[in-house]
């Protein structure tokens, strides 16, 4: 869905006194976030830039419940390894962004196991309207037999954003279901619990529609509500 900008037009009140218009919001926030909109990406859900303040916080787990219609999927965000994720996912989980959503995408390759959520718009081409910077991990381990040296291992259970590129950071993330091999671009900012796992290889099984290895899950993920519940 595009958001529409809507343009107030000056209003005429008894008297002459004409009415202001609303201040334009920014096009980048002033933190160190520096949360930045995407006009030629416009929402797939209307939400505002994210709070940007001075002092991002960097320490703590906050809980997400993401409750799906396979089951509930608590996961545990770690504010010390991506603080500007933590902070933009929070606004997004407040704001009712994944709510009424569907995992759009799971993966099932040899060495990439994981599954793709948050475009409400279903399509996996849309995102919140905005970008941020990356925050790329630093301590994953190397990927076995990988002569080059630059793929890492994303251990299963890992919550990590999704991106098309550097710096394109939005509301994409993916859960990994099985150990997977990815090069290190991709910002880790909390993991799943043992009981969001069972749900996700309860998801993982029912395998890609049309029996592929990268697709639509044959069984249909929906996350109904994410809440923050600590």
């Amino acid at each position: 869905m595009r958001i529409l900008l809507v343009v107030a037009l000056t209003a005429v009140l008894g008297g002459g006194t004409a009415q202001a218009s609303p201040p334009t919001p920014p096009d980048t926030t002033h933190g160190p976030c520096g949360y930045t909109r995407t006009p030629d990406e416009p929402a797939a859900r209307p939400v505002p830039l994210p709070p940007d303040p001075r002092r991002t916080p960097d320490r703590g787990h906050p809980g997400v419940l993401l409750k799906t219609n396979r089951g509930p999927v608590p996961v545990v965000l770690d504010r010390a390894q991506a603080p500007c994720t933590v902070q933009s996912f929070l606004h997004l989980v407040r704001r009712g962004f994944y709510d009424a959503t569907t995992c759009h995408r799971l993966t099932a390759y040899p060495t990439l196991k994981v599954l793709q959520c948050g475009d409400p718009s279903g399509t996996g081409e849309g995102g919140p309207g905005y970008r941020y910077r990356d925050e790329l991990p630093t301590t994953l381990p190397p990927a076995p037999n990988d002569p080059t040296g630059l793929r890492r291992t994303y251990p299963r259970g890992t919550l990590a954003m999704a991106n098309a590129g550097p710096d394109t950071n939005g509301s994409q993330f993916f859960l990994v279901t099985s150990d997977s091999v990815l090069r290190p671009d991709y910002a880790v900012f909390g993991r799943v619990t043992e009981a969001g796992l069972a749900t996700l290889d309860r998801i993982a099984a029912g395998g890609v529609v049309g029996g592929g290895v990268d697709g639509a899950p044959a069984l249909t993920a929906d996350v109904e509500r994410a809440k923050r519940f600590r």
